[in-house]
């Protein structure tokens, strides 16, 4: 295929073009699987995961019986954050293929019944895109500097900073240029790495420039958008100080009133794209990684001409305790479905330490700061996998939309002894290893027993070093084994679907105990033991459950039970 006819080449909508019935549009019940590119599998061998890698393991995916798949960014990037610094977001990085991948990827998603959603980053840009470089080359204050945050520093010469705001990976969230001339210039704003520039949103070609990037995916016919720093890119008139809590997730999770976090303006952007979006067929959708305190604030950006789906953090930052579940659960089903949106599940994800490591931590870990061989409050590794199980199987009951992040199916855990000189992710290096990161849930996968990186690829290179438990955990040694995470997750997703559970509702059930979530979901009765004392087995047919039970569920484990005849 040429070039020029890869360029030309589009997928059809998926599944049709007839419009769907308000109230049953796909992502309002479906289970979506993120995958992160470059650690799902490698067809090139290079160490690195791409776009055929996934082509080649849709089966799979098929098999685990999810809805659509996600994908974090594999647009053109120097991958100084591994892709989430974008230098061209209408091209594929040739570290995971080509545009042809990328569309030959998209009709074999299709042909098998599975959307495609793909990141989109609009906070900010890599250094090395043409607009920022031709902004270091231009004269402050003009039109190519006002496409992103420069600003003239503070103090007699220009020497300070404009404002004290912290990047989310640590250290300063501000740059000073050296002019054309070579003298200390004007200062840009990066949240993130030094080579991440934020945009200026409040300037008109930045917002026509990112209506172009939706324009382009959509025409491709991928089915929406996961929308990174969804609750950024705004910033607070005038670039106060701020001070943010030492102790809160770096995102701005658990806290109010943050300067570049959450400010109205932002819903303007998001107005504008759904517009976009409903010109197009097939229910196309936009979902926001919004890291707000309260589920109330997070359904503000899925309210009716906003976007259509929000993760639900507060849940994912949920302690494995029941009176702490049941709160969630229940301010959620009202905060979303009040605004016309479904509820979304989420448990890990690529910046986060995975659940199963995560729910049998003993100390504090705000997000992003990752966990190491020696931060405090170290799991133990069985009793994080069985509350891991539980909790999922808790999740896919509940009504509205899940998402799960790839590996999490085969039970994998954080890794946790990634050597110094192995990391990876730009927190470590900012913060002088102060911080451990996000390496630790990106860890390439498992598919096979043996073989050259457990079936990652064909050679055993691998970006991020595999630990040995990974043999055990690979998929081939779990697929069709009894009692397995892996065959867990398929008896889960297949009577999740065939229950109709995504577009039940919920009715909670009493007389279970203070440690126990328990409720109803259509024929379905639930519940989850967080607690250390047994607890009754409903009366009917188990037809999920995380782990072995007799006449009653034990510790850190849920039930599917179903009425008898």
């Amino acid at each position: 295929m040429t070039s020029a006819e890869t360029a030309e080449r589009t997928a059809a909508p998926f599944p049709s073009a007839e419009p769907t019935p308000a109230g049953s549009e796909w992502w309002r019940t479906a289970v979506i699987y993120q995958i992160y590119p470059r650690s799902f599998a490698d067809a090139s061998g290079d160490g690195i995961g791409d776009l055929p890698g996934i082509t080649a393991h849709l089966d799979d995916l098929q098999a685990l019986g999810i809805d659509a798949i996600w994908l974090s960014p594999f647009q053109r990037s120097p991958q100084k954050d591994a892709g989430y610094d974008v230098s061209d977001y209408c091209d594929v990085d040739p570290l995971f293929g080509t545009l042809g991948d990328f569309d030959d990827m998209l009709a074999a998603a299709h042909a098998r019944g599975i959307r495609v959603i793909v990141d989109l980053v609009p906070n900010h840009s890599s250094d090395q895109h043409e607009w920022f470089q031709q902004a270091l080359a231009a004269a402050p204050r003009s039109p190519e500097r006002a496409r992103y945050m420069f600003r003239d520093g503070k103090g007699e010469h220009g020497e300070l900073p404009p404002n004290n705001w912290e990047s989310v990976f640590g250290g300063p969230a501000w740059t000073r240029v050296v002019e054309a001339d070579g003298t200390p210039g004007q200062w840009y704003l990066h949240l993130f790495d030094s080579s991440q520039p934020d945009f200026d949103w409040s300037n008109e070609e930045v917002r026509e420039e990112f209506r172009r990037v939706l324009r382009f995916w959509l025409d491709r016919g991928v089915d929406g958008f996961r929308v990174d720093v969804a609750h950024g890119l705004m910033k607070a008139e005038g670039l106060p100080d701020y001070i943010p809590n030492p102790d809160a997730g770096s995102m701005g999770g658990e806290e109010e009133n943050v300067p570049y976090w959450g400010q109205d303006a932002v819903h303007e952007v998001y107005r504008d794209w759904r517009k976009i979006l409903e010109e197009y067929p097939g229910d196309r959708a936009l979902a926001a990684e919004a890291w707000l305190p309260t589920a109330e604030r997070t359904a503000e950006w899925v309210r009716p001409d906003e976007m259509h789906q929000a993760f639900n953090f507060p849940y994912l930052q949920t302690e494995w305790d029941a009176a702490d579940l049941r709160a969630v659960i229940d301010l959620s089903l009202r905060a979303f479905p009040g605004v016309g949106a479904p509820s979304t599940w989420v448990l890990s994800n690529h910046d986060v330490v995975r659940h199963a490591t995560r729910l049998a931590l003993t100390a504090e870990n705000p997000q992003g700061h990752g966990i190491g061989p020696d931060s405090p409050g170290q799991p133990i590794p069985e009793v994080g996998l069985a509350r891991a199980r539980a909790a999922t199987t808790l999740m896919l009951a509940l009504p509205g939309s899940a998402y799960l992040y790839q590996g999490e199916e085969l039970g994998l855990p954080e890794v946790i002894d990634i050597p110094g000189e192995a990391r990876q992710d730009p927190t470590w290096f900012r913060t002088n290893g102060e911080r451990y990161g996000r390496d630790g849930c990106r860890v390439p996968l498992p598919w096979t027993v043996d073989g050259p990186a457990y079936g990652f690829n064909d050679t055993g290179a691998s970006w991020l070093p595999q630990p040995a438990q990974w043999a055990e955990l690979a998929r081939e040694a779990q697929a069709g084994v009894a009692g397995s995470t892996l065959e867990l997750y398929r008896t889960l997703l297949s009577e999740r679907r065939a229950r109709s559970l995504g577009a039940g509702s919920l009715e909670w059930l009493e007389g279970y105990g203070a440690d126990a979530v328990a409720f109803r979901n259509g024929n379905v009765t639930v519940v989850a033991n967080t607690g250390s004392q047994p607890v009754p087995l409903p009366s009917g047919i188990v037809i999920a459950a995380s782990g072995p039970v007799t006449d009653v569920i034990p510790a850190d484990t849920a039930v599917w039970v179903v009425d008898q005849g």
